[in-house]
């Protein structure tokens, strides 16, 4: 069966390399939705645990739950209260939800600095903090996202300017505006704690004129052997007959297919870490290489794989099924 494997030692030493720039691992809060990235919700929140993060980031409840016992912190970004947890807290995305909270729920305020996605705009931050005193809710801390972090453009250095002056207007709260990028953009980092999802799992890119971060990916992906065939020049593999060998050769049949996330966009455009070239479309199923091999190392760098796919490595990890089976190394 196709598995995942997850190297321990580059987490942690992607989260040495985070750690640095935060000077504490207690401002380290690690992003884990939609199933940490692709990594395994669990696995992943079991070794940051050993390392010793103790904040944590959800997209619901659900995930939140499930993570527990793992975080005295958990930052849920897009769900509504149906508990009471002190671990938990919720994010305000909209102003027309605040009724949607009960008196004492622990809330972070996001605010729109320009992403102009989720988020109360600047001329609605004095009504929320009104209504959020006089609904008793406990406000913990106001935060951001940025759009450009990863881009190298005056986008990023616009929005720190507008938070900063969004921070003027709170007081005895916590902020937090860093993603990944954002992190690695910063000289001196100075806030209460920093987002950190991409880097941690190793996979961060940002352009040439910054220098060599030095994370490691952390996720590989391994396929079986289903079955072998010597084929002759000229004759067509897969649906479509969209290739044809160019010589007379072995093309064996994995089992990794679009059903488990392997991306079909994929197909006839890539090669694996050691040079099994990827052969006709991806199947729902299965794959076919020009190999020979009992199993194959599909990719150990989802940032190759999403050049081939023509997409970014988020969408190659988040895209791999729960169903997978996932090793910690």
């Amino acid at each position: 069966m196709a598995y995942i494997t997850l190297n321990k030692n580059n987490f942690f030493h992607n989260l040495d390399i985070i750690t640095n720039k935060t000077k504490s691992k207690d401002k380290i809060a690690l992003v884990l939705k939609d199933n940490a990235y692709g990594h395994g919700l669990l696995e992943i929140a079991k070794m940051a645990k050993e390392y010793g993060i103790t904040k944590a980031v959800v997209r619901n409840e659900d995930e939140a739950n499930r993570v527990e016992s793992y975080f005295d912190y958990i930052l849920i970004l897009a769900d509504f209260p149906s508990q009471t947890n002190v671990k938990f807290r919720y994010t305000i995305n909209d102003i027309q939800d605040l009724h949607k909270y009960a008196a004492g729920t622990k809330v972070e305020l996001k605010v729109d600095t320009g992403m102009h996605r989720n988020g109360i705009s600047l001329d609605e931050v004095q009504i929320a903090q009104e209504q959020i005193k006089k609904q008793g809710l406990i406000l913990e801390a106001v935060f951001t996202h940025h759009r450009s972090a990863d881009e190298l453009s005056s986008e990023f250095f616009w929005q720190n300017k507008i938070f900063q002056e969004v921070k003027q207007s709170f007081k005895d709260v916590k902020f937090h505006s860093c993603n990944s990028a954002a992190l690695f953009r910063h000289n001196n980092f100075s806030e209460d704690m920093a987002r950190v999802g991409i880097a941690a799992y190793g996979c961060m890119e940002l352009p040439s004129a910054f220098k060599n971060i030095g994370l490691q990916p952390v996720l590989s992906l391994h396929a079986s052997k289903i079955s072998s065939r010597r084929l002759q020049k000229s004759q067509a593999v897969g649906y479509g007959a969209t290739y044809s060998t160019n010589e007379d050769c072995v093309v064996s049949n994995y089992d990794i297919g679009y059903g488990d996330g392997f991306l079909r966009s994929a197909s006839n455009n890539y090669t694996t870490p050691d040079g099994k070239q990827l052969v006709g479309r991806i199947s729902m199923d299965n794959s076919s290489f020009l190999s020979e091999d009992e199993y194959i190392l599909v990719f150990n760098d989802a940032r190759n794989m999403a050049k081939s796919a023509k997409t970014i490595s988020y969408e190659v990890l988040t895209s791999l099924k729960k169903k997978l089976k996932r090793e910690i190394l």
